[in-house]
C-alpha cells in the first residue's frame, strides 16, 4: 500500500455523500471502516447536513459530513482506500454530479498542493461548494485552503437549503 518511509502519521479531512438507498448509514459504514484501519484515525466528524443536489438538481436530497483523520498512507493511497470502500459499497459512477449510495472524497491532504489526472488536493471546487464547507467548518473552521480559512470561504457561499439533519456529531458510531 501506499505508504510513508517514516510511519508517521499526516492530517486529512474527507467529504461524504449519497442521496441512493440509506446514505446516512453508508457514510457511517465508510467512516467505521476507515477508523478500523491500521493506518487511518477517524479524529473528528461533523454534525450531519441535508443538502439540496448541486450540479444535477433533477435527484433526491443529499446527506452529507466530513471528517478530519490522521494517516500514514500518502495521499494517492488514501484515495484508493476510499474508492475500495467506495467500490465495496457498490458505488457506480455512471453521471458526473448524479445520484449516489456514496462517495468519499479527499478534500485536503497536510498543506499539500496536488494536480494530478486522477487527485487533485485541495480538492478542485471545495470553496464553492457549501454542502462541504459548512460541514467542513464544524470539524476545522481555521483551515487554510487556498490562503483563506474554512470560516471565510463559508462566509462567502450561498448556503441555501442547507439543514442540519443531526446535532450529534457521534451519528457514524452506529
Amino acid at each position: 500500500m501506499n505508504t510513508f518511509n517514516d510511519g508517521g502519521w499526516r492530517f486529512a479531512t474527507l467529504g461524504l455523500g449519497g442521496n441512493i438507498g440509506d446514505p446516512v448509514a453508508a457514510m457511517a459504514l465508510a467512516l467505521r471502516r476507515l477508523d478500523a484501519r491500521q493506518d487511518c484515525r477517524v479524529r473528528d466528524v461533523s454534525r450531519l447536513y441535508r443538502t439540496p443536489p448541486w450540479g444535477k438538481t433533477d435527484q433526491a436530497d443529499f446527506y452529507n459530513a466530513c471528517a478530519a483523520i490522521e494517516t500514514t498512507l500518502a495521499p494517492h493511497g488514501l484515495l484508493e482506500v476510499c474508492l475500495e470502500i467506495e467500490r465495496d459499497m457498490k458505488r457506480v459512477r455512471s453521471e458526473r454530479w448524479g445520484p449516489r449510495t456514496i462517495d468519499i472524497d479527499v478534500l485536503t491532504y497536510d498543506a499539500l498542493d496536488i494536480d494530478e489526472q486522477d487527485l487533485t488536493v485541495p480538492h478542485a471546487r471545495m470553496t464553492e461548494r457549501a454542502f462541504v464547507l459548512m460541514p467542513l467548518a464544524d470539524i476545522a473552521a481555521d483551515l487554510k485552503v487556498k490562503g483563506r480559512t474554512i470560516a471565510d470561504w463559508l462566509a462567502s457561499t450561498p448556503a441555501e437549503g442547507i439543514v442540519v439533519a443531526n446535532e450529534n456529531r457521534a451519528w457514524w458510531r452506529g
